[in-house]
């Protein structure tokens, strides 16, 4: 709680927090159960096949003579890095093994691949029907015109916003009740463009959904090409979640998670409204 006068602004009404912790477990586990599929093939391609001699990105490992790993590596394009312990091999039990993503990093269990390709179906089904939800009530409830849709005066400040964050500078008085425009931007950025897309590119690998709608993996140039899209996408929230831990923790981390839990957030100053 700041010094000085202050008061408790009621920030997010309790459907905003509810959607908020339901996306925020359906995006851990899609990620990491993504991740264990991903390892079965750890390799991307454009187009509609596999074209195996040439990957746009590919996490292997080299063996000695005796087939024992010995590195691994990461190639995009025609470069390579090595990332022993990281992507391309890892170790599991003390011994170096090739495996594209780490165990740590995914669900549920190093080598559960059938499992693996059970959790999406659950989980990606009910992402979808929370968003369908927060989205059609942000609409009726007008929350998408009113706190998210940037504004002249938001886009002709973002350069000031863009300084604020470099120098860790934000908002704790009543400018805090309202997102400023780099949170709108990336918020509608994710909801309106991030979500669809890696919706439409999950839907457009499976073989059922393809059968039914020709026109799903034609949208993206081929299956293999929404396969590296819905990578790339998954990637981007990977990063999103990253940049918001970080802002939350860096404007107030018990302040933010207190308003993301109950609702209510503390202002700096004295209530005139």
């Amino acid at each position: 709680t700041p010094s000085g006068p202050h008061y408790f602004f009621y920030r997010h009404r309790a459907w905003v927090r509810a959607a908020h912790w339901i996306n925020a477990l359906c995006l851990a586990i899609l990620l990491m159960s993504g991740l264990n599929i991903f390892n079965a093939h750890p390799a991307l391609y454009w187009g509609s096949g596999s074209n195996f001699d040439h990957p746009a990105l590919m996490l292997g490992a080299y063996a000695d003579e005796f087939g024992m790993t010995t590195q691994g590596v990461t190639a995009i394009g025609n470069h390579q890095f090595d990332t022993t312990g990281v992507l391309g091999a890892s170790r599991i039990d003390g011994q170096l093994v090739a495996r594209g993503f780490p165990s740590w990093a995914t669900l549920p269990g190093p080598n559960w691949l059938a499992m693996a390709r059970q959790w999406p179906f659950a989980f990606a089904w009910l992402l979808v029907f929370n968003a369908a939800l927060f989205i059609a009530y942000g609409l009726w409830s007008r929350h998408f015109a009113r706190d998210l849709a940037p504004t002249r005066r938001d886009i002709a400040h973002l350069p000031r916003e863009i300084a604020d964050h470099a120098r860790l500078k934000f908002p704790h008085d009543e400018k805090a009740k309202r997102y400023n425009a780099l949170q709108k931007l990336a918020y509608c950025f994710v909801i309106f463009v991030l979500g669809p897309l890696i919706v439409m590119t999950g839907l457009a690998m499976s073989p059922t959904m393809d059968s039914a709608f020709p026109i799903l993996p034609w949208l993206f140039g081929g299956r293999q090409s929404a396969r590296t899209i819905h990578f790339l996408c998954a990637f981007s929230f990977f990063g999103f979640f990253i940049v918001h831990i970080v802002m939350v923790i860096l404007s107030g981390s018990w302040n933010n998670l207190r308003s993301m839990i109950t609702g209510w957030y503390v202002i700096r100053g004295t209530r005139h409204d």
